[in-house]
């Protein structure tokens, strides 16, 4: 033969065609999209490192909630910022904290969305680490039952998701058995299983307002040399309770996302974390990056390596963009 039988570029000759053969959809279904709010009334402040992103009042949180509705988005994960920090982290379980609050003003709106929200003591401890804290160290064991108490004080508030992101062992148990205690047996858990001590967490810290005073986070989140341990990690959450499992970040860990994908016959999530939207950002407006095709490459890279579902701030402009 003077030339090949085969010519895949026949398939690629239109959008039509292109999109016949398409193998990873992208939907906005298929993201949630993370909101931080705060205390207070008609407050709406971005977050410099992360450009279209705010702290917000209940207020000003709904507003953007009902945009998000109409925008076909799945859902949303909340991240509250406390009027005061303690040791303990207190308000991470007050009724009257802005997560709870916001929580009851989605459902009470009745938004067609998946509320889910973080349980971590970070934004509302004194020492920003994620446990309680003695002599320098973070204690597991002790840490737990607050947890809990945040994740029943969230599922009590309507959450439908709550979602663990402290990673101390044993966490998706303690909070599985209170909330079936609570009678909360339907809240589902979406467990941040491979969560890794990241650089690219620096702007979320800005926006939660969640840095620790001391030390860092290594000696609870995962190291990121390690592959095999995500899957161990895995493997615990599920059979301590977890509907859900997550990698976090994604881009770095696409080969973590893809094993742990393959290993699992549950829902597995993807975080496209803050300074992963923030490069892009930063980039796009030196004119060294188009926008939109870099956010929507990169989100389809995250569904096509295993996520059913993205975490990602990027979430409002790719539905419009994929509505368009």
């Amino acid at each position: 033969m003077s030339f090949p039988t085969h010519r895949p570029r026949r398939l690629r000759r239109s959008e039509g065609l292109r999109s016949l053969v398409r193998e990873t959809p992208l939907a906005a279904s298929d993201f949630l999209y993370p909101m931080f709010v705060c205390p207070g009334k008609r407050m709406r402040k971005e977050v410099p490192s992360m450009p279209g992103i705010y702290q917000q009042s209940v207020d000003k949180f709904l507003e953007e909630c009902r945009e998000i509705e109409d925008l076909g988005i799945a859902g949303i994960i909340l991240f509250g910022l406390p009027e005061k920090k303690d040791e303990r982290g207190s308000e991470a379980w007050a009724k009257d904290a802005p997560v709870q609050r916001a929580v009851e003003a989605v459902k009470k709106a009745k938004l067609n969305l998946v509320v889910a929200t973080d349980v971590c003591l970070c934004e509302y401890t004194s020492h920003g680490h994620c446990g309680v804290v003695k002599s320098g160290e973070v204690l597991n064991d002790p840490s737990l039952e607050l947890l809990a108490q945040a994740a029943v004080s969230h599922a009590r508030a309507g959450a439908d998701v709550v979602a663990p992101s402290d990673m101390m062992d044993g966490r998706v148990g303690a909070i599985r058995g209170a909330l079936d205690h609570a009678g909360f047996v339907d809240v589902a858990i979406l467990a941040y299983s491979a969560k890794y001590c990241s650089a690219f967490y620096g702007p979320f810290r800005d926006a939660a307002q969640s840095a620790p005073q001391f030390g860092d986070r290594r000696s609870y989140q995962m190291d990121p040399a390690n592959a095999r341990e995500a899957l161990r990690e895995v493997a615990l959450d599920i059979e301590e309770g977890a509907d859900m499992v997550m990698v976090k970040p994604a881009l770095p860990y696409l080969d973590v996302l893809h094993a742990v994908r393959g290993a699992v016959n549950i829902p597995v999530g993807a975080y496209n974390v803050s300074g992963e939207y923030a490069m892009v950002k930063a980039a796009a407006r030196n004119g060294w990056l188009d926008e939109r095709r870099t956010a929507l490459e990169i989100l389809t890279g995250i569904r096509r390596a295993g996520a059913d579902f993205i975490l990602t701030y990027h979430a409002k402009d790719a539905a419009k963009w994929l509505g368009e």
